[in-house]
């Protein structure tokens, strides 16, 4: 009957008493959770249980430890090509990314570098137009306070004695040909020539008569080195490296106490390494070309000094290594090919008038170049490298999966292994 204005309602009650004051009871329509005060038989709540047993079935969910189920399909075939696809992967691991890229290691290409350069040697000079010359470095190094780009005079021509006045264009330029004054405007620039035309056209040169220093360049080409003993000329070469993140740093020249070891000993790539006094004919030589060949019109040429150290290693195992490389065309027939510039002396004379001497010089061009990078074993890319291994062994899998779901006769037959439905309707 109602009572305190409620409804009963009769329910199908199915429990599980517990001496605790709870009782976990079935009925026909919830699971519901009653409890009572001890030492009564008043019902003092009703808890239902859906809740409850969600949340609890949840947090119990999460100590328990999952593992997945495997398949083992018989078949040889695919077994052969999984096994030989991991042993790919293995080999590409072991030997191409841990051997010989040193993938355990943290690398740094930031070298940081110092060259200081000397060249030494002396020679005599005798043609009908200069004369006795006697060349030391001073005069054939430039410039000469040993830079890592640097260049050696082998040979010249002079033009003495030029002051500024008027003379005659070079017939050599095009744009100093004339046949009448109208050819020569007065105030122009010769193109590629020596001076400012002055309006005037000489008949006798068939030119144009310019304001310059006069007289103009001497422009024969030689055939002959003049400095053909500059072959015998050394150039030390001091090059000083650093990686800043390894705190690592070392030279090319041999840590000794012995003063006298610099100026008797040569490079030799097997008996001193440590040794960077080079003849100049040698480095020439070692770029394919000869030395009196390229002194005539001149060159250029790559000395790269490579420094790749293992610093796991000791530090003796970092050793420097040359190479070189004439970085000009390798034909002097070119026209590209050579190296030559101009420059000038002056000088006064008794009455405080300028004069100078131009030389038109030709040589080789040396540019150092420094290239390197460290190693050392780092966690980081250890595990970076055993990770995209790991990857490449799961890609194997997958391929094989492929094969047997989509590509075999009994594809439908492992996929019914494979994979279990569940339905819940």
């Amino acid at each position: 009957m109602p009572r305190s204005g409620l409804l009963e309602q009769t329910v199908l009650v199915s429990c599980s008493p517990s001496l605790t004051g709870f009782a976990r009871c079935m009925t026909s329509e919830a699971v519901v959770v009653i409890s009572w005060e001890r030492g009564s038989c008043c019902l003092t709540r009703v808890h239902p249980a859906g809740g409850m047993a969600g949340w609890g079935g949840f947090f119990v969910s999460l100590l328990n430890y999952k593992t997945e189920k495997y398949v083992i399909a018989e078949n040889k075939k695919i077994g052969i090509l999984f096994r030989l696809y991991q042993l790919a992967v293995l080999g590409y691991i072991i030997g191409w990314v841990f051997v010989v890229k040193k993938g355990y290691q943290e690398r740094e290409e930031a070298i940081q570098t110092s060259v200081i350069t000397k060249l030494k040697g002396v020679t005599l000079t005798n043609s009908s137009e200069t004369g006795l010359h006697l060349w030391s470095a001073e005069d054939y190094v430039i410039p000469p306070n040993g830079e890592q780009v640097f260049f050696v005079v082998t040979n010249y021509i002079e033009t003495p004695n030029q002051r500024l006045g008027f003379c005659a264009e070079s017939f050599k330029v095009p744009n100093g040909r004339c046949q009448s004054d109208d050819d020569c405007i007065e105030g122009e620039t010769v193109t590629a020539g020596h001076g400012i035309k002055t309006g005037l056209c000489l008949n006798s040169t068939g030119t144009c008569e310019i304001h310059a220093w006069c007289p103009v360049e001497y422009n024969k080409r030689p055939t002959e080195p003049l400095l053909s003993e500059a072959e015998n000329f050394t150039i030390y070469i001091k090059n000083f490296i650093r990686f800043p993140k390894f705190e690592f740093s070392k030279s090319n020249v041999l840590e000794t106490s012995d003063d006298e070891y610099l100026k008797r000993c040569s490079y030799d790539r097997e008996n001193h390494p440590y040794c960077p006094i080079f003849h100049l004919r040698e480095l020439v030589s070692w770029t394919g070309h000869d030395f009196q060949d390229m002194a005539v019109q001149g060159g250029s040429v790559g000395i790269l000094i490579e420094w790749n150290c293992d610093l796991d290693k000791d530090s003796s195992q970092c050793n420097p290594h040359y190479s070189f490389t004439r970085l000009d065309m390798n034909l002097n027939s070119s026209v590209t090919s050579g190296y030559n510039f101009r420059y000038a002396r002056y000088y006064k004379d008794q009455n405080g008038e300028t004069y100078r001497t131009l030389y038109k010089v030709y040589g080789i061009r040396f540019d150092i170049m420094i290239n390197g990078q460290a190693g050392k074993f780092s966690i980081v890319p250890t595990i970076i490298a055993i990770g995209s291994g790991i990857a490449l062994l799961g890609a194997g899998a997958f391929a094989c999966d492929m094969i047997l779901l989509y590509m075999m006769n009994t594809s439908s037959f492992y996929r019914e292994r494979k994979f279990e439905i569940i339905n819940f309707k």
